[in-house]
């Protein structure tokens, strides 16, 4: 999607006409898991919609010649929210922990006025999207009458749900947010809006985690040359 007013007018039409999708967030450190993982690669390549999570991936979609909106997923959880108001569509929680997403939608209501949050779900520890803990909760919320499904699973566990889902759920909309549901909650900081101005996020996730992150954002500098590379065949060639 190239730019944010572009994805909510689509997934408004989706919402018009009963019909569900599957919405990933795209960034540096997907590319690195799906040059590793051919399912991860083939439950992207199921989603619907896309969107830039990540200054890199705008730079590359310039290299390219096909410019993009960044769009983090963490910011698209109240425009989406607002949205469901508007088409009179309930709302479903998957992901964290209980706690997390009592908050999160207690904070989305009071942010969202009239959101009907009908389902909520924190997975357990050994949740796996191919197995049964997920076929239970896909029946749950095919009987929970929502139609907007936010997944915060972290990659590649919400990817390969939501494609999960948009065969065995096919009404319901599946957005990956990642940590966006514990931003809200406030279980996690996110970085003032500052230094997300001057595009440095990244450093300040690594100093706030660095044994988590400072590995991640190495593999995802490693593939950012080859990268580059492919975007500017794609423009040139």
């Amino acid at each position: 999607m190239p730019t944010r007013d572009v994805l909510l007018d689509t997934i408004r039409a989706r919402f018009a006409r009963g019909d569900g999708f599957a919405l990933a967030t795209l960034n540096l450190d997907h590319i690195v898991k799906m040059r590793a993982s051919g399912d991860f690669t083939d439950a992207y390549c199921r989603h619907d919609l896309v969107v830039a999570d990540g200054n890199p991936v705008v730079a590359l979609s310039w290299l390219a010649g096909q410019p993009v909106e960044l769009i983090p997923g963490s910011e698209l959880v109240l425009p989406l929210c607002a949205l469901a108001v508007e088409e009179g569509v309930s709302v479903a929680l998957v992901g964290s922990t209980h706690e997390v997403l009592e908050r999160a939608a207690t904070v989305l209501r009071g942010l969202v006025p009239g959101l009907e949050v009908a389902m909520r779900h924190a997975p357990s520890g050994v949740f796996d999207p191919a197995g049964a803990e997920a076929a239970g909760i896909l029946a749950d919320l095919n009987d929970s009458g929502a139609r907007l499904c936010f997944l915060a699973l972290g990659a590649p566990k919400q990817e390969l749900f939501a494609a999960r889902g948009r065969r065995e759920a096919p009404q319901i909309g599946f957005a990956s947010v990642g940590a966006g549901l514990d931003f809200l909650a406030g279980r996690q900081v996110r970085a003032p809006r500052w230094v997300r101005a001057i595009a440095m996020e990244w450093l300040w996730r690594a100093v706030q985690s660095p044994g988590r992150m400072l590995p991640r954002y190495a593999a995802c500098f490693a593939v950012l040359p080859g990268q580059v590379v492919a975007a500017l065949r794609k423009r040139f060639v």
